[in-house]
C-alpha cells in the first residue's frame, strides 16, 4: 500500500554507522563508496573508492575519531564494501576531522 504524499515528505532516510552501529539520518554520516566500474580489471582487490558521491556499494561512518579508528583497525569499511580500503581514504577522513568545527 503506497504512503500518503504528506507522509512521504516527513520520512527521513536513516543509515547505520559501520563502526558503532548508530542509526541516524544519513546527513549525519560520511559516505564511503566503492564506485561502480564496467571494466573487468576493477575487482575487489583493486577497486575505486570515493567519498560522498558516486553510484555503487556504499557504507556510512560517523564523523568522529573513535569510529574512524575502530573501522580502520577492524577493517569494517572493507568488509562492508567487499573491497580493500587504501590507507589514503582513512587519511582523507582524518583530515576532514581536523577541518570540521
Amino acid at each position: 500500500m503506497p504512503l500518503e504524499p504528506q507522509l512521504k515528505s516527513q520520512i527521513k532516510l536513516q543509515r547505520c554507522c559501520v563502526s558503532c552501529r548508530k542509526i541516524a539520518p544519513k546527513s549525519e554520516f560520511w559516505r564511503v563508496v566503492r564506485l561502480h566500474s564496467d571494466s573487468p580489471e576493477a575487482s575487489a582487490t583493486n577497486p575505486e573508492i570515493g567519498l560522498d558521491k558516486g553510484m555503487g556499494r556504499s557504507a556510512y561512518i560517523c564523523p568522529n575519531l573513535q569510529c574512524l579508528q575502530q573501522a580502520q583497525k577492524k577493517n569494517r569499511l572493507g568488509r562492508s564494501l567487499h573491497a580493500q580500503i587504501p590507507p589514503q581514504i582513512f587519511e582523507l577522513l582524518k583530515a576532514r576531522l581536523e577541518v570540521v568545527p
